[in-house]
């Protein structure tokens, strides 16, 4: 079994925000723990979660649009594929200061990313 990426991005523009959001939610948290060992389809996530696939694919799509996961085709050795998904990030870091909240991404690679560009830090007065 092999997978390939399909959607990789240079730069974030991802609100900090909605990334704090997206991990808001259990069956999100869920799913990106689960993706953290290797690719998982729809399918497999949803045996994994106590939600339903249609949530599954909500929450799928939240974390795609997030940038927290991505797309990957999974080759099996019967020469058939599938869509996958894999966590494009093990760990999170915020920062809160007198400035507002700002959130940083960890790769697996261990290289940390920027805060995303263009993103309005949260301040509150």
């Amino acid at each position: 079994m092999s997978t390939q990426a399909n959607n990789t991005t240079a730069d974030s523009t991802v609100d900090d925000c909605v990334q704090l959001d997206v991990l808001g939610d259990e069956c999100a948290r869920t799913i990106l723990i689960a993706t953290s060992n290797g690719p998982q389809t729809a399918k497999e996530l949803t045996e994994q979660t106590d939600c339903s696939s249609a949530t599954v694919y909500r929450r799928i799509n939240n974390l795609l649009e997030s940038e927290l996961l991505a797309e990957c085709i999974r080759f099996e050795e019967n020469g058939s594929h599938t869509t996958a998904y894999e966590a494009t990030v093990d760990h999170v870091r915020v920062e809160i200061s007198g400035e507002g909240i700002s959130v940083s991404l960890g790769s697996a690679t261990g290289l940390e990313s920027e805060p995303a560009i263009g993103a309005p830090r949260v301040n509150q007065s």
